[in-house]
């Protein structure tokens, strides 16, 4: 048993890693599709948002079907379906079929987060810790999407930056298929007790901050490498643009390591709603100030974000938990990963609207204006709980 959770841990892993590092290489290779092709930023916000969306859309009956079919199935579903959709991507000869490309990964990716979380919280003892190693390969794969894409674009074909996700993906599928065995649901009676007294006001508040935490993130993590990639001043006028933007957006996401970090301890020591709402708080100062900086001061704003991003990654899953019953865990996270990424992922649309009429710039404090809802929502919640437990 001891051994197979291990296996667990380490797909599961990998395979987040693997969601995020392929959502990360099409924003990478905006400037250079921008250029190469003659796309307006405004056409390619849209294509950018059909792979967000679908990030999100598939999130909710996957947390229906992680009860019925099993982890196993589902992690099988995303790393074939991922594989499917990428290498259509390398193989478009247009917008139109990289499009669809883009919507098949994005929808399989959708389904690893409900899956992978469910499995991981009835397995782990000390959730926020133990959540914090697994978002940490996300964070992980954020950092080597942007890297490689950059390295790949610059040094062989932006296609290569598609097929190493590919081949990953293809290796995971035959380690679940041979060493991950199907495990039984729980029936737990008090669980099922539970949803008829969960507290829905609370869960739909966290919803709420769930939102604007994906909306913001959906339009800054777009179009940072196009910012970065357009700079031409200070440190990033030591590197061509296109690793330019590859480059610098993996020094963000490597801080956001220490984010995650930082959050999986603050979370099992300290009252998570009220952190969540103070993390909300001090994304709004640093992400408006990437837009109204540049050169050594645009970096160290973006690495103080990239930290305090991610401080909310392990914190909000193990609040989410706190909120849910155990049996329902699945399509709680669903719900959450389709607000965050669904709605959340329209997004990239926005921002290339803004870039398109007027800078892109004007991106980054729009993104942090539309975390004021989360921040009312997370102030609302927080005086619930409290009076709760009083």
């Amino acid at each position: 048993m001891h051994k197979e959770n291990n296996i667990i841990l380490a797909v599961t892993a990998f395979s987040h890693l693997a969601v995020h590092a392929q959502m990360m290489v099409f924003p990478t290779l905006l400037l250079l599709f921008h250029r190469e092709f003659g796309l307006g930023m405004d056409t390619l916000g849209i294509m950018a948002t059909v792979g967000a969306f679908m990030f999100g859309l598939g999130a909710i009956p996957a947390g229906f079907l992680e009860g019925k079919l099993g982890g196993k199935t589902l992690l099988l579903i995303y790393q074939v379906g991922s594989a499917i959709g990428g290498l259509l991507i390398v193989l478009a000869n247009g917008p139109v079929q990289m499009t669809i490309g883009l919507g098949i990964l994005g929808f399989s990716s959708s389904i690893y987060h409900p899956a992978g979380l469910t499995i991981l919280s009835r397995q782990l003892i000390r959730l926020s810790r133990g959540l914090a190693i697994h978002g940490i390969a996300g964070s992980t794969g954020l950092a080597l999407g942007p890297l490689l894409a950059g390295l790949a674009a610059e040094f062989g074909s932006w296609q290569i930056s598609y097929l190493i996700w590919v081949m990953l993906q293809g290796v995971l599928a035959l380690i679940t298929f041979l060493f991950i065995h199907k495990q039984d649901q729980p029936k737990d009676i008090q669980d099922v007790q539970s949803l008829t007294t969960a507290d829905k006001p609370s869960i739909i508040l966290y919803y709420v901050m769930a939102i604007t935490l994906g909306f913001s993130f959906g339009g800054f993590t777009t179009y940072m490498p196009s910012l970065f990639g357009m700079q031409n001043e200070g440190i990033f006028k030591m590197f061509p643009v296109t690793l330019r933007a590859g480059f610098f957006t993996t020094l963000v996401f490597l801080s956001g390591i220490a984010g995650q970090t930082i959050g999986g301890f603050l979370g099992d020591k300290y009252n998570r709603a009220h952190l969540l709402w103070i993390i909300i708080i001090l994304n709004i100062p640093f992400m408006s100030l990437m837009g109204y900086t540049e050169g050594w001061l645009l970096f160290f704003s973006s690495i103080a974000l990239g930290i305090v991003y991610f401080l909310n990654q392990p914190v909000s899953n193990a609040l989410l938990a706190d909120l849910t019953p155990s049996s329902h865990r699945g399509i709680g996270y669903g719900i959450s990963f389709f607000l965050s990424f669904g709605i959340g992922g329209t997004a990239p649309a926005v921002g290339g609207w803004i870039t398109e009429h007027y800078a892109i710039e004007m991106v980054f404090p729009v993104m942090a204006a539309s975390l004021l809802p989360g921040v009312v929502a997370g102030w609302i919640l927080l005086h619930r709980l409290k009076n709760q437990t009083a």
